[in-house]
């Protein structure tokens, strides 16, 4: 036996002991509860109904909510979905339904409730003393999970932006934990700047100088991009709901190895990749954060640096997890941020091609009947499988179709002496035909990419010949 495996007794000390024990010594996670609140009648002129959203079933609702709550490792204790008449100004929930959830949070011993819907300042604090422990709505548990998926200094600064002006209007909670020194960009705390005695001035200065600090990020942000239009690479952006699979998709395609699990905003800050496709056209593939429903105004405001990628994008791949039962109502989600954005989601210029992922997960009856509906569709999706890489070849290819409705065809007839130019040009363009001529020359045929035209044209010119 060494040293290391025996306690002060001199007994021995099993590994899985010593595994618990090392446990032991960190941070317990907080006891959570997770509540989604549905109307039991829609209201037809209630703007405070219309808050909750209907698109989604109130069991996925409740599936996504705690998946949120797991992204923060949370320790969901209990979830449910609760029943209201209507919404009451003061608590959102019934007075009775506050007093009976007010008993299980005391008998769970719950440190924190997780409500998803959208809490107004007064609800918020008038919940937290009912029942005497603290409340996050859907918003500031979404930018909890930004805060601490942030890395990069331009990601870290738009999640404080977003927290600082969705904390503005919340000052008016007194709990002693919202009063003390705490850091980070989220509720829960960690390391970062004491925020939350801040008055409304001093949260406005510090937003100020935020979006100071933002304005130099986006400006080296513009230089880069300025830099990739000389290369020239298209932007191909992927963009999708939160767990649709675009992270392993953007794996499958690159071999980058950004963060893929199965687990709400896994990638925050964006990744991007040079990609050869089948033609030899090169582009720049770009991983964004994935969209959700109720997606913060803030965050997206907070955002539009970061995802100037996609709004410049000259194509963007819309990523759908067709084996999810609320697939259709995901893809609404997505094109409705997009349209935030200033972009056009109609499928009538081409400008985004979806990608229904996921194939390997359903039925052989389901995926023909998918397959018959792609084939109708007016502009045709794509279906893979990005875990097992199935259609992941077609993919390639109807990404080179989009991006090469632009091209020009060319067709040339190259010297025997250019040969160097003649490899320049495999190399570069697609080569549609080629022929050996008798007096040595190669005459070819050749497909130009719209973003190369100029810069293979020059060459051609360069080297004598009249194009």
């Amino acid at each position: 036996m060494t040293p290391n495996s025996d306690n002060e007794d001199g007994e021995e000390v099993s590994p899985r002991k010593r595994r618990r024990t090392s446990k032991d010594t960190r941070q317990p996670r907080t006891r959570t509860l997770v509540l989604v609140p549905v109307l039991k009648r829609p209201q037809r002129s209630s703007d405070a109904a219309k808050a909750v959203r209907e698109t989604h079933t109130p069991e996925n609702r409740l599936s996504e909510a705690v998946g949120l709550a797991n992204a923060i490792d949370l320790d969901v204790i209990y979830s449910a979905i609760v029943p209201m008449s209507e919404p009451r100004p003061s608590t959102l929930l019934g007075s009775g339904k506050v007093d009976e959830l007010g008993g299980r949070v005391h008998d769970l011993d719950i440190g924190l409730v997780v409500v998803d819907h959208a809490l107004t300042p007064v609800q918020q604090r008038n919940l937290e003393t009912a029942w005497n422990t603290k409340v996050l709505d859907r918003t500031g548990l979404i930018l909890e999970i930004f805060g601490a998926r942030a890395r990069t200094r331009e990601g870290v600064l738009q999640v404080e932006l977003a927290h600082l002006s969705y904390q503005k209007g919340r000052l008016v909670r007194a709990w002693t934990h919202l009063e003390r020194q705490r850091g980070g960009s989220g509720f829960l705390g960690g390391p970062g700047e004491a925020q939350i005695e801040l008055d409304r001035r001093m949260l406005q200065d510090r937003i100020d100088t935020i979006k100071r600090d933002l304005k130099d990020v986006v400006r080296t942000r513009n230089l880069h991009r300025k830099g990739r239009r000389k290369v020239p690479y298209p932007i191909v952006a992927v963009v999708g709901y939160t767990n649709a699979g675009k992270s392993t998709l953007f794996n499958k395609i690159t071999g980058a190895g950004v963060v893929a699990m199965d687990q709400v905003f896994a990638t925050l800050d964006p990744t991007m990749r040079e990609v050869k496709l089948p033609s030899a056209r090169r582009i720049i593939l770009s991983d964004t954060v994935g969209f959700i429903s109720d997606l913060p105004t803030m965050l997206v405001a907070a955002f539009r640096a970061t995802l100037e990628e996609v709004v410049e994008a000259d194509l963007i791949l819309h990523v759908r997890d067709i084996a999810h039962e609320e697939t259709e109502a995901q893809a609404r989600d997505v094109e409705k941020v997009l349209n935030e954005l200033g972009i056009d989601t109609l499928p009538v210029d081409g400008h985004i091609l979806e990608i229904w992922n996921k194939i390997d997960l359903v039925s052989h009856e389901r995926r023909a009947e998918l397959q018959y509906e792609a084939q109708r569709n007016e502009r045709p999706p794509v279906l893979v499988s990005a875990a097992t890489g199935e259609g992941i070849v077609p993919l390639l290819d109807a990404i080179d179709g989009r991006l090469s409705v632009a091209d020009e065809v060319l067709d040339i007839i190259i010297p025997g002496s250019l040969g160097s130019l003649l490899n320049w040009l495999h190399e570069t363009c697609d080569v549609l035909a080629r022929e050996a001529r008798k007096d040595g020359s190669v005459e070819l045929r050749l497909r130009i990419a719209s973003e190369k035209k100029d810069r293979v044209l020059g060459q051609l010119r360069k080297a004598g010949l009249k194009v």
